[in-house]
């Protein structure tokens, strides 16, 4: 995406029945076709294909990997469902926001033919195989049609981005997400940055898709962008941490303006934007010292985007 490879993750789960956990956007659908063949997976193999949610760097290649694995079932959370049947809608959305960039950033969210599409509504089982399965649970906050799967073999949680973006140190090992001298992915080796763009977030909504993901008692959690930890309990703590912090700054943002008088038009996002950057400076400090790393994740989750959505919610809830 953008140009940048390590910025989205797909998981493959082999067994009797492979599946896939999400695809990228469509101008990496080749790459995980590539990459699945390289696993032994071939078009006729591949049993489920799964997003965590319909954002386009999470399923843009849907259409793409439906066509390519013919057999796939296609699993969605239930509002999300028919905008992979008839993606014109969200396409048009998206393209209003990125314009002309839409075609590098993205490409073009091909249809998903309506008979192979499966839709989970609060939970639901995806099966694996030999009596192995995903089992996958409503989570909104991030997108009202997010969706969190715990594998049953393994206790691994798929969080998509519920539990926001995690950037492992610049010494992790890609391999396996894990890094930092003492061995701990998701401690303060690593950087967590909440995800937060409009128009869904919900801040009550997130933090309790959290605690359901607590509730889980997974083994690691697998995020979307980027990789796996071990430390789930503090990662979980510190994605709830972030929220608040992200929230309570953009409030104090809004209340600093409304001081002044300033009719709710006018607010300046850009001071909000100034202002998260400037009192998350010391806390994100490893991140920022590595420009290009920064760089490559403001590009997926804009501080501008995270900020919009925080104060949409801000607006419409009076808090």
């Amino acid at each position: 995406m953008s140009g940048y490879s390590g910025i989205t993750a797909a998981y493959a789960i082999l067994g009797d029945r492979p599946a896939l956990v999400e695809t990228g956007t469509a101008t990496s659908a080749p790459v995980v076709v590539e990459a699945l063949a390289g696993l032994g997976i071939g078009p006729e193999d591949l049993a489920t294909i799964v997003v965590t949610h319909i954002h386009l760097d999470h399923a843009g290649g849907v259409g793409d990997l439906a066509a390519a694995f013919p057999k796939a079932r296609i699993v969605v959370q239930d509002s999300g469902a028919r905008h992979l049947a008839d993606p014109a809608r969200l396409m048009a959305s998206a393209r209003r926001v990125f314009g002309p960039a839409m075609d590098t950033l993205f490409g073009e969210l091909l249809a998903t033919p309506v008979e192979r599409i499966d839709a989970i509504g609060a939970v639901g089982r995806i099966d694996l195989g030999a009596g192995r399965y995903l089992e996958a649970h409503h989570t909104p906050g991030h997108a009202r049609h997010h969706l969190g799967l715990v594998d049953s073999l393994t206790g691994d949680l798929y969080v998509g981005d519920a539990a926001g973006i995690y950037i492992s140190p610049v010494h992790a090992d890609p391999t396996t997400g894990l890094g930092g001298e003492d061995g701990g992915a998701g401690g303060r080796s690593g950087t967590l940055l909440p995800g937060t763009p409009p128009p869904d977030f919900d801040l009550d909504l997130a933090l309790s898709s959290l605690d359901r993901f607590e509730d889980l008692a997974a083994t690691r959690l697998l995020f979307s962008h980027y990789g796996p930890i071990v430390d789930v309990a503090e990662t979980l703590d510190r994605a709830k941490e972030e929220l608040r912090l992200w929230v309570d700054l953009v409030r104090d943002s809004i209340a600093e303006q409304r001081s002044g008088e300033q009719p709710a038009a006018a607010l300046d996002l850009d001071h909000a934007v100034a202002m998260v950057r400037e009192r998350t400076r010391e806390r994100y400090a490893a991140l920022l010292a590595e420009p290009e790393v920064a760089a490559k994740f403001e590009a997926l989750s804009s501080t501008a985007a995270n900020v919009n959505g925080i104060a949409r919610w801000l607006e419409q809830n009076q808090v």
